[in-house]
């Protein structure tokens, strides 16, 4: 078994491989250090928005899975409710006109 980084480790690596790139992205919501989902908030500027979650396949392999998508605000509407049901996750917005957020690169898929 892999052993799993803590959610705060994961974030800060997250943000760093983001600015490396220069892709505008911060943390809206901070989680529980050690355990917390993370959900990703991706603002295209556009008035749209996704939020990815984490999430399994039908193999049982951790993926990256569309949790709202839409106008912006149903967006913000759908993580305001998911906070109501666990004040210990992550918010972190990736802000991009061309739609990246990095997501699907090694060490951070899946």
């Amino acid at each position: 078994m892999t052993p799993r980084l803590t959610s705060d480790l994961w974030v800060s690596a997250y943000l760093r491989r983001l600015q490396l790139v220069n892709i505008p992205a911060f943390i809206t919501s901070k989680g529980d250090a050690t355990a917390g989902a993370v959900i990703v908030k991706l603002n295209t500027l556009d008035g749209q928005a996704h939020a990815f979650h984490r999430s399994y396949d039908l193999d049982g392999n951790r993926v990256w899975a569309t949790l709202a998508e839409g106008a912006e605000r149903d967006v913000d509407t759908s993580l305001m409710k998911q906070r109501s049901f666990d004040p210990d996750i992550w918010v972190i917005e990736v802000e991009d006109r061309q739609g990246r957020h990095l997501l699907d690169e090694d060490g951070l898929s899946g």
